[in-house]
């Protein structure tokens, strides 16, 4: 990423735009942060707002046309803030805390005719700027017609307090000055630039260009008279007859920058785009919040006191976007916001030494695309933080911490003890092929077995079989070499196999295939289900249930036939359906997404409890990861296969346990082992002879192997491992053996006796531990 790159990243993240009141403000006075301070009676820091931006600000506080009220958000709610009442009562309350900083001297001369508001704020401004300033007033006081307001409005006192503080920054005061066009030219030739107030009328021919209503006419952006050097401000907008004080102190503001520029002899239009009242592309939901009304002035004259203060600026609705972080805890956790998040990138990827303290930030994100969903300018974290781990893979910066685990137990999945394609039974040639992804084999291979049957019945038997996993793990990780490879060996596969049309169980998979398989037109096992009807097993097996919610997977935010497929076939198995708040396109991820199970697990847990917190209804999921996840946290939830075929899943599928990682791995080896056996009759020489090992097995022992989902397979398989030297040992008391043996990941204890030609059964369990052997 270059600086070009991250300015375009940052630019699509809305959140620091301006809110619509500071926009209109032609000084872009911050009056979100200044509603902020006076709601919470910090007056000091108010005021300190209103002194940042505002010249004079216990003038114009006091008789500010007040042009934000008239875009305030909340007006479109109820009745704008008053915002101007309020600046009003902050510049009562409080004395200015301004510190004047002057510039060094530049040796430079400004020449201000007038002192109306404009004038006022072109000479505070230049003085501050470094250069002499001298002030020509034809009348006999500071300020114009702002002597001429009513003094409840405007106090002369504070006439006189604010202006005194340009004679204390060493303006040069010229009352009852003659200004006359010889005055004029001698001014001109004096002084390196003039400007000229009319915001206070001036009878004297300038031998300037005029406007049809007989001021001088100024450019738009610059306030340049048509003779270089001169400036002239305090003019009301085309159309206006009312004068517009804060209008007339930001034009003198502008032409003062002019001056300036004129006299450096630099560019005087260069990056001066957001001057004055502007768009803004802040977005703000007000769906949902309360009417308020306005809250009444304290006092007609006075105002408003401090309680009333704080109660009206209370009303304002801190106008933010902020859409992304309040839909995601991941946003949420980091404390800002994506284009923060952005910078934060950029420097992460740009450290040659030091601590890359974006690292977890970048891999944390699940990729589920939530945020480019809400967002009104559609920023995407998900593409920015996966071409970073892209970029972070390629130069060798990627931690193996983040993502090692994942990719491991992708490679397991595609390995030989996993991983399996084959033309249906009897069959050379595949019209359709099933490809029900890593994590349901892992969650429940007998679902898979069953699903597999289903669609030869349903589409015919020339539906192949390919296990595996689809590279999403290596994909999400940004290691691109190892996604494209996995990519090239499914297609190679499928290529091989006379490219059958994929019938995919997972939404994950369902990605992968159509970004880089898309000439293969996957369709969704649940498409297929909805279309050509449900096995009589789960027909209407759940009538007079309660409602369930559903749980769609973060892939398949946009896939609306999924979906509504998924509806259907709940509504088909006698289920009322119930939609979360978070659902279809606003669904959330479980914490597995864009692996952020591996780079942050805690993360992953408090993503996943806040999803399972989201109804007090059984949950639904159609994405064995989601609903493995969710039962981490003990809400109940089931897999949709789990009510087409219930006999798999036990008496109460949604009490059904997450298996775990090992397990996981057990069952799709299980899975390859028992379909390769079962559909297609190859057998290991291993394998077969385990199967000729006979077992007698209670039906109390055979239950509770049942809850420990031990198979009879894994029982034999010990055995097989005792009869070739493995360990084992005998209970003197009972005469009963006990065996381990560790096909794959998970280590099998059988307790046994021999009995006639087999084995009699009495216990079995397992553990991931390993038994290391003495002197091993």
């Amino acid at each position: 990423m270059d600086q070009k790159e991250l300015r375009e990243i940052e630019n699509r993240c809305i959140q620091e735009e301006p809110a619509w009141c500071m926009a209109e403000c032609p000084l872009h006075v911050d009056v979100r942060l200044f509603l902020k301070k006076m709601a919470e009676g910090k007056w000091d820091a108010a005021r300190k707002v209103l002194d940042k931006t505002m010249p004079f600000p216990g003038i114009l506080g006091r008789i500010c046309d007040h042009p934000c009220e008239k875009k305030c958000k909340r007006g479109e709610v109820d009745a704008p803030v008053a915002i101007s009442e309020l600046e009003r009562a902050c510049v009562t309350f409080t004395a200015s805390l301004k510190k004047v900083m002057l510039l060094p001297d530049r040796g430079k001369r400004v020449a201000v005719i007038g002192s109306g508001l404009s004038s006022l704020t072109a000479a505070w401004d230049l003085i501050r700027k470094g250069y002499g300033v001298a002030i020509f007033e034809p009348g006999s006081y500071l300020g114009g017609s702002l002597w001429n307001l009513p003094h409840d409005l405007l106090p002369k006192q504070i006439i006189g307090d604010e202006t005194a503080l340009l004679q204390n920054t060493g303006v040069r005061i010229n009352l009852k000055a003659a200004i006359t066009p010889e005055r004029f030219e001698e001014m001109y030739a004096d002084f390196d630039a003039v400007y000229i107030g009319q915001d206070n009328e001036i009878a004297c021919d300038f031998g300037l260009a005029q406007t049809p209503s007989g001021r001088i006419r100024t450019d738009d952006v610059t306030r340049a008279a048509s003779r270089k050097g001169v400036f002239a401000g305090g003019i009301p907008e085309d159309g206006s007859t009312r004068p517009s004080p804060v209008l007339n102190a930001a034009q003198g503001r502008w032409a003062a920058t002019s001056a300036d520029r004129y006299i450096q002899n630099v560019s005087m239009t260069a990056a001066r785009p957001h001057e004055g009242p502007m768009k803004t592309r802040l977005y703000t939901d007000i769906t949902g919040i309360p009417p308020l009304p306005r809250t009444p002035v304290s006092d007609p004259e006075e105002g408003y006191d401090k309680e009333a203060a704080i109660g009206e600026a209370g009303r304002c609705l801190q106008c933010e976007c902020m859409e992304c972080v309040k839909a995601c805890p991941y946003l949420e956790h980091y404390k800002s916001y994506p284009k923060s998040y952005a910078r934060q990138i950029y420097n992460n990827l740009s450290i040659v030494k030091g601590d890359r303290k974006a690292n977890t930030l970048i891999n944390s994100c699940s990729l589920c695309r939530l945020c480019e969903t809400v967002c009104p300018e559609s920023f995407s974290m998900a593409d920015l933080c996966h071409n970073a781990r892209q970029e972070m893979v390629r130069v060798g910066k990627m931690p193996p911490s983040a993502h090692e685990f994942a990719l491991l137990d992708m490679a397991f999945s595609n390995s030989d003890k996993c991983a399996l394609a084959r033309h249906a039974p009897g069959e050379s040639g595949s019209a359709w092929l099933f490809f029900p992804g890593c994590q349901l084999s892992g969650s429940a291979p007998g679902h898979v077995t069953q699903s597999y049957s289903y669609l030869r019945e349903k589409l015919g038997n020339r539906v192949g079989l390919m296990l595996g996993c689809c590279g999403a793990p290596a994909h999400w990780g940004g290691d691109a070499k190892r996604a494209d490879a996995v990519t090239a060996q499914l297609k190679a596969q499928w290529t091989k196999m006379g490219h059958p049309r994929p019938v995919l169980a997972c939404s994950s998979c369902m990605e992968m295939f159509r970004k880089f398989l898309p000439e293969a037109d996957p369709v969704s096992l649940w498409e297929i289900m909805a279309r050509e009807g449900l096995p009589e097993t789960a027909l209407n097996a759940r009538a007079g249930a309660s409602a369930v919610a559903v749980i769609d997977p973060c892939t398949a935010r946009h896939d609306t036939g999924v979906q509504e497929s998924v509806r259907h076939i709940l509504r088909e198995t006698g289920f009322s359906v119930a939609e979360l708040d978070h659902s279809r396109e606003m669904t959330e991820c479980c914490g597995f997404g864009g692996l952020m199970a591996n780079a942050n697990p805690d993360m992953a847990r408090e993503v996943i409890r806040r999803r399972a917190g989201q109804s007090p209804l059984d949950y639904v999921a159609y994405c064995a990861v989601c609903r493995d996840h969710l039962a981490t946290t003990g809400k109940r939830t089931a897999h949709l296969l789990d009510y087409i075929w219930p006999d798999e899943a036990g008496p109460d599928p949604a009490e059904r346990k997450n298996p775990g990682y090992s397990l996981r791995h057990e069952n799709r080896a299980r899975l390859r082992e028992k379909l390769l056996s079962e559909l297609w009759g190859e057998k290991t020489e291993e394998t077969d002879a385990c199967e000729k090992i006979v077992l007698h097995i209670s039906d109390e022992v055979r239950d509770r192997l049942e809850d420990r989902r031990i198979l009879t397979g894994d029982i034999q398989k010990v055995l097989f491992h005792v009869q070739n030297g493995g360990a084992h040992f005998k209970n003197p008391k009972t005469g009963h053996w006990l065996a381990v043996h560790r096909p794959l990941n998970v280590t099998f204890w059988v307790e046994y006796a021999p009995s006639g030609q087999g084995f009699e059964i009495y216990n079995a369990y397992c553990h991931r531990m390993i038994i290391v052997e003495e002197g091993k």
